[in-house]
């Protein structure tokens, strides 16, 4: 079994574990990004308020909404990433090699290389699971109500932006999802919000160039001090991963805000700031409409979820690949 594929396997599982264990956080989080009002003078509410909130008037279960699709995204997506970072990697890694050859630099992966194969990594994720996170936001972004007149009609599920006025009854599942992304835009929809997507691949980028540089450092410092053990601890790669993916979200957060926008169900009711016609019109409208607030709405959340998917995705992707290798090495030698 490749390098490739090996890593590929052990980001897909590393990937479905944090997401599992951070989910309401996301849910959450995509909600505040996709709140357009303004609010002007009116205090928000806290990440643990709003779960709570969601719990009490919609259930445990909207917490959790869209996250089937979700996970096979997450496990598609890092899959995905893994699987051609190796290679782009291993690429990389003999180009260096080859440069050392002829007397150019140590035979090592520069920050720049590095970046570049994050990035390119980032690029072919985003135009092949770009369609799975569409259908995740809408799933997300949907609230649910009781339905106060009719009695015998239940429950209703109202857009992210709680008008009334656009009401549907359940099921809001998969299905309609996907039914209702093709009749608004045809196939092409389902790669809304893909340009902003497209630009945050940096935040991987940046979040592997720190994870790798740290951890690097950090075992050339061990071992210098130790012979012979030059390895990271689980608590190690927890921290470092937590670190790196700290600093790449401070920096890209407006993107993500903008893509979850883009990605919402869009108001039909004629409201010129509740509906953008793509990108740029997303960013001049929030900027109008909102100001320099609206790309960071959210954002502790964000911080507190991505942080904390990230560390337990990369401490765990670091087991289950040595768990991997030990197996394969355990099988050929009972062979």
């Amino acid at each position: 079994m490749s390098d490739a594929v090996i890593n590929g396997l052990a980001g897909a599982g590393g990937g479905i574990i944090a997401q599992l264990i951070t989910y309401p956080l996301q849910t959450v989080n995509t909600r505040q990004q996709t709140e357009r009002d303004p609010k002007k003078g009116k205090k928000s509410q806290g990440t643990l308020e709003q779960m709570c909130q969601v719990v009490k008037e919609e259930g445990w279960e909207r917490l959790y909404g869209g996250l089937m699709p979700s996970l096979v995204g997450t496990a598609t997506s890092q899959g995905v990433y893994y699987y051609f970072y190796q290679i782009f990697r291993n690429n990389a890694e003999a180009a260096a090699l080859k440069q050392k050859k002829i007397g150019i630099g140590d035979g090592s992966v520069g920050i720049l290389a590095s970046l570049l194969v994050a990035a390119l990594s980032g690029c072919v994720n985003v135009l092949l699971t770009n369609p799975i996170w569409l259908v995740v936001t809408r799933m997300q972004t949907q609230r649910k109500e009781l339905n106060r007149t009719p009695p015998d009609q239940g429950l209703l599920v109202v857009t992210e932006q709680t008008n009334l006025s656009a009401v549907e009854p359940l099921p809001y599942g998969t299905s309609h999802v996907i039914q209702e992304i093709y009749n608004e835009a045809g196939i092409w929809g389902f790669w809304k919000g893909v340009l902003p997507t497209l630009i945050m691949v940096s935040n991987p980028s940046i979040q592997f160039m720190l994870y790798e540089t740290m951890l690097k450092k950090l075992k050339r410092k061990r071992a210098w001090s130790k012979k012979g053990s030059n390895g990271a601890t689980a608590s190690e790669i927890f921290l470092l991963g937590a670190l790196a993916k700290l600093g790449a979200t401070i920096v890209t957060y407006p993107l993500l805000v903008v893509k979850a926008r883009l990605q919402a169900r869009q108001d039909e009711t004629g409201d010129k700031r509740r509906h953008y016609k793509g990108t740029w019109d997303a960013i001049i409208k929030m900027m109008h409409y909102e100001g320099f607030y609206g790309f960071y709405k959210g954002m502790g959340t964000k911080i507190v979820q991505s942080v904390l998917a990230a560390a337990v995705l990369f401490m765990m992707k670091e087991e289950l690949v040595k768990g991997i290798h030990f197996l394969l090495a355990k099988d050929a030698a009972n062979t």
